[in-house]
Order: structure tokens, then sequence, then C-alpha cells
């Protein structure tokens, strides 16, 4: 389907369907109930592993009452439910076989094997490595002295195919399905051949496993198609001849789409074409997590709910389109609803022809064409009625170019202040990204007035934004900082073509040649800081900010506080769960009430001491390297919040991740911070190697015959020639390289000549890398004298500790755990040191260095992330 010059469409040549759907669909709503099913067992289990009194109690009461229960009615309830709850099922199966619906017989039948193999497998977890809590709650003595079965691996079966197969969405079905359940719960529990914890498992594993196979295979696809539709309007009393899906025509994305509705173009025999949304559980489910994690992160709003009835969405959207045109906007009218079955239901609209705003080209998109825009939003806040997705997709231009304000099914009426300006600002945002902001402002404020446009400022933060709009931000943004780089690459590439030109045609003496090197190196730096500053632009939130505040100066602009869960915060609580786990597996090696009673406790208090020195020193070797003004205090509180990013990420990751970040939200520009950085730890590898060869030198171990390389050195050295062979062999890896490397050379470089001209920086950076390393030298031979071990060398303890630090930030585990503990232990064992001291002294060193500042660190952290400082 195409359209014509005036934006209808050419009706003669739709089609009676759409194009085949997939027999099978992956709904999230499987999913989400598959994982609630996980947690509930694993609830449970909790429960009964720990709850042994309530267990106990209840499964007495349970006892005592059945000895009241009369014997025929015991025999009768067992009688009949064994009987139903193999008759239930069979029935419901020839029903749906009667009725041609064989598929989900299929995925019934393959959730009941499944469910059987899971009851099989908890059987036998739990005699045999399950704790005696857990088989004490889910088994019960029996008369012949054997135990019941955790699970019933019957029943199980049984619970899964009811649930695979959907009769809980048929009344009839539900009820008789329940009180199979409940009858045999009953039957077996009175009868003392279960416990109450082993039928909640039961009837858990059951509906788990069933929701896991539909996740898995996919369900039935029950989407009505276009002859569907073609039916269900004529009974509602159209006369439809044809019907086309008008997001395939427009070529829109059906995956960043689908949770807006199947749209059609539906042509009748008499009167005008018609305008058809179809909503299906399907369509109403995609998008899903993302709307769930939209009501987490965001702090004040009301999302639509996650999960609505096919009643209540379209309720929701006849609803926001009555209330849209009595507020005076252009919105389609709705003529018609109704429902397809029992799975789907449609909204008929009187058609509107036209494109859509992000069809027009940049010289259609008119200032009178703007104001319509904003007099549509004018309306629906004048009777406080958000739209929450105003995008260039939900504005239709009509043939008398007005803006129609489509796509209404998430708005809110009784909007509150802080969403009615949302709606502002995304308009605002979607304008710019057309028209630049200027144009964007003026037209806002001519129709709006000034005072609710700088209103909405506070709002002007991504957060805020649609997906659409935030995703063309980012590429925005990537495409700035590309052109950035690229000007001072190339600024660099001349400065040094021209001092390369003048030392050749000039010869002098090289006292005046090192002079004026000097002179051009600062010249050279001052250009590359003027070509950054000229090649750098403001994104379009901040050239929005900046003109509004042209005209109310006294705007508030400090964005609001909309984000309640971030993706910083929600990881910084999975590392901290995820070092406690690693902080009680590693307590659990060594007997730590020995390593209590022996040590010297005047010694692990100096190690103390020296643990805090590292952070200070740490922030010293960092502030070296940094000419502008950062708070001390501020870089001694971010390095003790790298030892918890630690635990997420390699040493030589993490740190240099939040201490670049760190400095940019200090006011460091973002290339001067990771030239900082780069600088700090450029200087901090050449004093490792330097250190460690001259206390290598210092204890004679470089010459040692004892010491040769080992088979993982040799194959690490080999390794990396192989790989600097082929990216020097295949051009397109070569100029990857070659760019990153010249990129960084533009600014470390620089960086490192402006330090070289403050002897005051450079002293403390320095001195902070040689305070950092006496410090953990001082730290590791106070836990070695805390256990008596004090016979080694500085020099021994220092090779010891810069080579199991070396290894460290190589290794690909958090914190290098494991690798630096081995490393330690082996060196100090190699030096002379007993092995039964080293030990406990690495573990002591490791406690006072790494795990000890973990929760500090993690508070550290949060206090940062809190205060927007990383």
């Amino acid at each position: 389907m195409s359209a014509d010059a005036s934006g209808e469409f050419d009706v003669d040549r739709v089609s009676g369907d759409e194009p085949l759907l997939p027999a099978r669909v992956h709904r999230p709503s499987d999913l989400l109930r598959l994982l609630l099913g996980m947690a509930g067992i694993a609830l449970v289990l909790a429960l009964a592993t720990f709850a042994h009194g309530t267990t106990q109690g209840l499964a007495r009461d349970i006892g005592t009452g059945a000895k009241a229960a009369p014997p025929l009615l015991i025999n009768l309830a067992g009688l009949t439910s064994s009987v139903a709850v193999l008759i239930v099922p069979v029935a419901f199966a020839v029903e749906r076989l009667i009725k041609r619906d064989g598929l989900r017989i299929a995925d019934g039948v393959l959730a009941a094997v499944l469910a059987h193999g899971v009851s099989l497998a908890t059987d036998l977890w739990v005699a045999e490595s399950a704790p005696a809590s857990i088989r004490v709650a889910l088994t019960q003595p029996l008369a012949n002295g054997a135990l019941s079965a955790p699970v019933h691996s019957y029943l199980a079966p049984v619970i899964a195919y009811m649930t695979a197969v959907g009769m809980s969405r048929r009344p009839r079905w539900r009820v008789a399905m329940w009180c199979v359940l409940l009858l045999d719960a009953f039957a077996v529990l009175v009868g003392r051949y279960t416990t109450p914890f082993a039928i909640i498992i039961t009837v858990l594993i059951g509906w788990t496993v069933a929701f896991g196979t539909l996740y898995a295979v996919g369900s039935p696809n029950v989407r009505p198609t276009g002859q569907n539709l073609l039916a269900g309007l004529r009974r509602v009393g159209f006369h439809p001849v044809s019907a086309m899906r008008a997001e395939d025509a427009a070529g829109q994305d059906s995956a960043e789409h689908a949770d807006r509705g199947r749209r059609y173009l539906v042509t009748l025999e008499d009167g005008p074409p018609i305008d058809v949304t179809v909503v299906d559980r399907e369509q109403q489910a995609q998008g899903f997590f993302y709307r769930v994690w939209r009501r987490l992160s965001l702090r004040g709003i009301n999302q639509r709910r996650s999960l609505q009835s096919l009643r209540q969405a379209l309720e929701q959207e006849a609803l926001l389109s009555y209330a849209a045109i009595a507020a005076g906007a252009h919105a389609p009218k709705l003529i018609a609803t109704s429902e397809l079955g029992p799975d789907a239901v449609m909204l008929v609209y009187e058609h509107i022809g036209g494109r859509t705003f992000d069809s027009l080209a940049d010289d259609e998109i008119t200032d009178a064409l703007m104001h319509s825009a904003w007099r549509q939003v004018e309306a629906l806040q004048s009777r406080r009625i958000a739209h929450r997705r105003l995008v260039g997709d939900a504005l239709l231009v009509d043939q008398g170019g007005n803006i129609v304000l489509t796509d209404l099914r998430g708005g809110e009426i009784a909007a509150g202040d802080l969403v009615l300006r949302m709606d502002i600002a995304q308009l605002l945002a979607t304008c710019g990204l057309r028209v630049g902001a200027e144009r964007a402002v003026a037209a806002a404020v001519e129709v709006l007035g000034p005072d609710p446009v700088a209103d909405c400022l506070p709002m002007l933060q991504p957060i805020a934004l649609s997906r659409t709009t935030r995703a063309t931000l980012r590429q925005l943004a990537r495409e700035r900082s590309k052109r950035e780089r690229e000007a001072v690459l190339a600024a660099s590439q001349a400065a040094k073509e021209a001092r390369e030109a003048r030392e050749a045609g000039d010869p002098k003496d090289r006292k005046t040649i090192r002079a004026e090197r000097h002179a051009e190196k600062s010249a050279e730096k001052r250009a590359l800081d003027e070509a950054s500053e000229e090649a750098r632009e403001e994104d379009l939130l901040a050239q929005i900010r900046r003109q509004v505040l042209l005209i109310r100066p006294t705007a508030v602009i400090e964005p609001a506080k909309l984000e309640r869960l971030s993706p910083r915060i929600l990881i910084s609580w999975i590392a901290g769960a995820f070092a406690v786990y690693l902080l009680l597996s590693q307590l659990t090696n060594f007997n730590l009430g020995d390593v209590i009673s022996e040590a010297r406790w005047e010694w692990v208090l100096v190690a103390m001491l020296f643990s805090v020195v590292t952070y200070i020193a740490a922030a010293m070797s960092l502030l070296g390297f940094v000419t502008e003004k950062v708070s001390f205090v501020k870089a001694v509180v971010a390095q003790v919040a790298g030892d918890f990013v630690k635990l997420v990420a390699p040493a030589a990751i993490g740190g240099v991740a939040l201490n670049t970040r760190f400095l940019q939200r200090a006011g460091v520009r973002p290339g001067l911070a990771v030239a900082s950085v780069g600088a700090s730890q450029l200087f901090g590898l050449g004093s490792h190697i330097v250190l460690l060869l001259a206390f290598g030198y210092l204890t004679g171990t470089e010459h040692a015959p004892q010491i040769s390389p080992s088979r993982t050195v040799i194959a690490g050295l080999l390794t990396v020639a192989v790989l600097v062979l082929v990216v020097t062999a295949v051009p397109v890896l070569r100029k990857f390289v070659s760019t990153r490397v010249r990129s960084l050379f533009a600014g470390v470089v620089p960086r490192m000549l402006d330090i070289l001209q403050r002897p005051r920086k450079l002293v403390t950076g320095i001195g902070g890398m040689l305070l950092l390393t006496a410090a953990n030298v001082m730290c590791l031979d106070a836990s070695i004298r805390a256990f008596g071990g004090d016979q080694l060398s500085y020099a021994s303890i220092a090779v010891a500790f810069l080579a199991g630090n070396a290894l460290g930030s190589a290794a690909p585990t958090p914190g290098g755990v494991g690798a630096v503990e081995g490393a330690l232990i082996g060196a100090l064992t190699f030096a002379g040191l007993a092995g039964d001291v080293a030990f406990p002294a690495v573990l002591l060193f490791r406690l006072m260095v790494f795990w000890l500042p973990v929760l500090p660190g993690w508070v550290a952290f949060s206090y940062l992330t809190r205060k927007g400082e990383i």
C-alpha cells in the first residue's frame, strides 16, 4: 500500500489479509510466571530450612485433625480424587481435539513429561543431598517405616498439563481443576501420606515447569488475521471490502511499535475508509519488561499498568480519545469498539489521510506546523491530559497542514504537573531534533508563553524522554564526540608537521633547539586545547536550555530528581551480594579461630594503619597528574570506593573507569580526565617496573638459577607476540590500533608535558606512587610479623608484593581473587618464609587491603553516586 501526493491511500491495491503470522509466540508473561514460580520454590525451601518449629507444629495439627475425620470420608475423598485426577485432564483433551486445538494438548503432554522428570530429580535430591531440615519438612513416616515422596510425581505432571493447556482461562474447567486439586490435597494430607510443604512444592513445580515449557516452545498464536477483522467489522454494522496493515505500508519498525497495536486501513462498500487498531494479548505484552523497569526507576510518575486486561486497554484508549476531542485537540474520532474473540479487541476510528511528522522533509516543517502541534498540547493541558509520547510518529499532518495527535493509548487523564511538564519537554526535544533548538523554543513560547516552557526545564533530561528520543540523542552524541576527536587529531598532526618543517629548514645548536622545542610543545598543547574547545559542541538539551534562559534568565535548570533506581545502583547492589559471597567463600578456607588466637594484635593494628595510608597515597598519585582543582578528601573517598568496584571488574579496569568518572564529575573535561588517568597509569607502570627490577637486584633473585620462566609466562609472551604480528599484518586491525594509539598520545603526552612543567604536581604524583608501594609493603610486613615471621628483608617482601600485584592486575577475576593470594604465598615461601606463616599472613594482608574495605567501599560508592560525584 502506498500513499499518493495528498496522503490518501490507493484502496484498490490493498489485500484481504495480512502476511502469514508466526505459529508460535514467546510471551513475556510466561517468563514472568516462570521466575515467580522459581522464587516461590526457593522461598518454600528456605522456610522449610529455617522454620523447623512451624513445620513440625503444622504437621502435628493436621495429624490431630485427621484422627477426628471419619474413615469413610477419607476413603471416599481418596477414591474420588484418584479417579478425577485422570478423568478431568482426559476430558479436556477430548474437548480440545474436537475443536481442532491439538497444539495445546501437545504442549500439555510435553509439560507433564518434564514435570515428571523434575519431580523424580527433586525426590532424588531430597533423599541424597538435601539438608535434614528440608527432608523432615517434605517427607512423612509411613506405616511400613518408609518415608513419603517429597514431591508427588503423579500430581505435578497433572498440574503442569492442566496449566499448559490453558484450563485456567475457561471458567468451568477452572472450577473442575481446582476441585480436583483441593480434593486430592485433602485426601493425602488427612491420610498422612504427605506434608503441607510437599503439597506446596508439588503445585509450584507443576506450575513452574508448565510456564517454562510454554515460554521455551512458544504458545500457539491466537492473533486474529485480517479475515477475522473483516468478520468482526460486519458484526458491528460495517460493510468492509478489504483491509491492509498500515505499519507494513509505512515501513515502520514492527519491533519498536509492536506495543501500540496493529493498525489497518479498511475500505467499505459505501463511505470513506476507516482506520482500525487491533490490540491482542501478544502485542499487549510487548515492552512489558521495559514498562516494569520504568515503573521501578521513575519516581512520582504514574506509568500505565504493566499488565492490563484487554478490556482495560480498550477502555483506556477509548477514554483518552473522547477526552482529547472534548478538550478541543485534533485527534482521530472513535466510532466503534468491539471484541475479536477472547484474545483481541478492536477500535474503529474515522480515517484521516496524512503523513507523520517524522516522514516530512526538513524544509516542510514550518513554524505554522509547529504552532499547530503546540496548540494541540495546549488544549490537552488545559484539561490536564498528558499524551506521554509526543514523538514524531505520533504527530500526524493532515491534508490541511494541521497536526493530529495519534497514539493516545499511553496517555493519562487528571495528570499531575510533573507529567504535563514532561510532555512539553518531550515535544521540545522532538521539534529540536528536526529544526534546531532556537526555532523549537520560539514556537513553544509563542503558543504556550514563556512561563510553561521555562517550568519544563527540570524535566529536560534523557530519562524523562521517550525511548526513541534517547536513542537519537545518544547517536548524535557519538557523532559529536567523533568530530571533536578528529579535530584534535588534525590539530596535533598539523602542529607536528609544522615543527618538523621548521627544524629541517633551520639547523641550530642543541641548546637553542631544546629551548625552542620546549616552547613549541607548550604552544602545541595550547593549540590542542583551543582546537578541542572550538570543536566542542553543545548537545540539543543544552541548546534548548540556553535558548529558554535567554527568555527567562531566572528559570530553574537544575534537573529534577526523577530516577528512583538506576542501572548503576542496581549493579552496586548485585555486586554487594557477590562480594559477600566471595568473602564467605574465602573465609571458609581456613580456621578463623586459630588465626585469631595466634595473631599478635599490635602488628594487626599496624597493618591496618598502613592499609589506611594506601588510600591517601592513591589519591596523591591521581591528583598529581590533574592540573585542575579537585577536592583531596573526595579523591580519597573515591579511592575507598575503588575497592568495592574491584569486585565487579578486574582491578586494572575498574579503577581506571572509576577515577575517570570521578574526575569528569569534579569538573575536568572528559578528554583531560582520560588523559590524567592515562598519565597516572603510565607513570605507575613505569615506577612498578623500575621498583621491581631495583628490589630484585637488591635481593639477587633476578640472577638466581632456581627462578626460570614458567610455561604459562612463555605461553603468554608467545600469545602476545602472535597477536602483535596479526595486528601488524592485517590492514584493518593496524589502522584501528594506530588510530586509538594516536588518540591516546594526543591526550596523554600533552598532559604529561603539562605536568612536567609543574614540579609540585609531579612530586605529588610520583611521591604518591612511591608511598602507595611503601605502605603496601609495610602492611604485608606487619601481617608477616603478626604471625612471628620476621626473618625476611624489606626488599624480599617488596619483590613478593610487586609480583603479586602485577599478577592480580592481569588476572580476570574480580580484585585478582585467587591469583594474588597464590602469587604472594608462592613468592614469600620461595623467599624463605615458612608455609604455615606465609598462608595466614597473606590472608591477613588481603583482609586488610581488599576484604575489610569492601563495606566502607560500598558506602563510599553509594555516597558518591547519590551526590553525583561518579
